[in-house]
């Protein structure tokens, strides 16, 4: 799937993953390819990404929203 994190200084992620954890409001969770349509807030906390090649990756944020659709996840982040 498509992903791109961002926030309002500077883009944090493009490219390819296979799984997104997140944290939302009730607690984590996880985004993988062809997941439903969705839109969530998140809260404050890790981002952790498992990109094409199978490395891990994690980003902190501040809150923000998510949105999912047609295999593409965009996170405007703070």
């Amino acid at each position: 799937m498509n992903l791109e994190i961002i926030t309002p200084g500077k883009e944090l992620f493009k490219g390819e993953a296979t799984l997104v954890q997140l944290p939302g409001l009730d607690g984590l969770f996880e985004i993988l390819n062809n997941h439903a349509p969705l839109i969530s807030a998140l809260k404050a906390g890790k981002v952790k990404i498992t990109d094409a090649q199978e490395q891990t990756q994690f980003f902190d944020i501040r809150g923000g929203v998510v949105e999912v659709l047609n295999n593409k996840v965009l996170v405007l982040a703070e």
